[in-house]
């Protein structure tokens, strides 16, 4: 599927690249939101998500992080109107999520689906323009699209021979047609190289530029801190950090501690004697050599263990990348 965004149902006023986007009220406020499904065999209720406050600015580009099963799609799925809140509110745009999608005012690419092998690029973006009843007609916004997107070169090209990630940026394309306010990425560059990834996120400040939003999931850590303004982390169906790039980061500051120790050869024995000596403080440990690199929420208890315990020196105590920050602020719920 590429988009939630129904044809029939654009709205009278909508006119690609000069629609209003809403500044006035949040792209999205959810407030108090749960969303639980039945458990297997009548077991126990399953809980998606669990009371997450959240709110999103119009403009801003918002990275959803988390481990598998943290609540991200689920989230997602509210937003775009797939499933209803069990409890608490959503909304998008000052609207129920699912009025927001069929006044057109919400677009999503995900990573599968949606596309014919047998048209061309252009011929795909035109019959999917032409079910839209007030989309403008004619070619114009169709070649709109395709500049923005850097598909003009392969407008005659067969979906069929295009790569993954020449497919993902058709995908891009359909979204933008019927110029949403929102739009909602699942995995965006997926199949893509490291200079189409690049590509892609210049388009994507560029269309926050014209006031549009964007939240997109990833497990690409490196494409959220170095594109996202801020990323919202989830994990056990609850948001555990929210903030900007720099702010998130600064979760782990202090909480990366390095030290040798003297026999090179029993670094892996030490190692799993520090997780023994501290299971609830060692988030992750890598033997680097005879030097041990220990990720933890107690830098303090770590620094004592391996000066003390384990006779280690050459203590070392840095700040934190974001995928130590990642594996930090999930521990519990791993």
């Amino acid at each position: 599927m590429t988009s939630t965004l129904p044809p029939s149902t654009a709205p009278a006023s909508y006119d690609v690249g000069r629609r209003a986007h809403h500044h006035d009220v949040p792209a999205v406020r959810l407030d108090a939101l749960r969303r639980t499904f039945p458990g297997a065999a009548g077991g126990a209720e399953v809980v998606a998500v669990d009371h997450v406050d959240l709110e999103i600015g119009t403009g801003e580009i918002i990275a959803l992080l988390g481990p598998n099963g943290a609540g991200k799609t689920t989230t997602l799925d509210v937003v775009l109107g797939l499933v209803p809140p069990s409890s608490g509110t959503a909304r998008v745009l000052g609207r129920a999520p699912r009025e927001a999608v069929d006044a057109g005012l919400v677009s999503a690419v995900l990573q599968t689906g949606g596309l014919l092998a047998d048209l061309t690029v252009r011929e795909t973006l035109e019959y999917v323009a032409a079910t839209y009843r007030r989309l403008p007609t004619g070619s114009a916004s169709v070649a709109d699209v395709l500049e923005r997107t850097g598909l003009t070169a392969l407008a005659g090209r067969r979906v069929s021979t295009c790569s993954g990630g020449e497919q993902q940026r058709l995908r891009f394309a359909l979204a933008l047609l019927p110029d949403p306010s929102l739009l909602v990425l699942d995995e965006p560059t997926a199949a893509m190289d490291v200079a189409a990834r690049r590509e892609f996120w210049a388009t994507m400040h560029d269309e926050t530029a014209r006031g549009r939003t964007v939240v997109f999931a990833t497990h690409y850590l490196e494409e959220a801190d170095a594109f996202a303004d801020r990323i919202v982390l989830m994990a056990g169906g609850r948001v555990v950090a929210d903030g900007s790039t720099a702010e998130v980061r600064a979760r782990a500051t202090g909480r990366v501690v390095s030290a040798s120790v003297t026999d090179p050869s029993a670094a892996v024995a030490a190692a799993d004697r520090l997780r023994a000596l501290l299971p609830s403080a060692v988030a992750d440990v890598e033997v680097q050599g005879a030097r041990l690199r220990v990720c933890s929420a107690a830098p303090d208890a770590v620094a004592r263990a391996l000066l003390v315990d384990l006779g280690a020196h050459d203590l070392e105590v840095v700040s934190g990348s974001l995928d130590e920050a990642f594996l930090l602020l999930t521990e519990e719920h791993r």
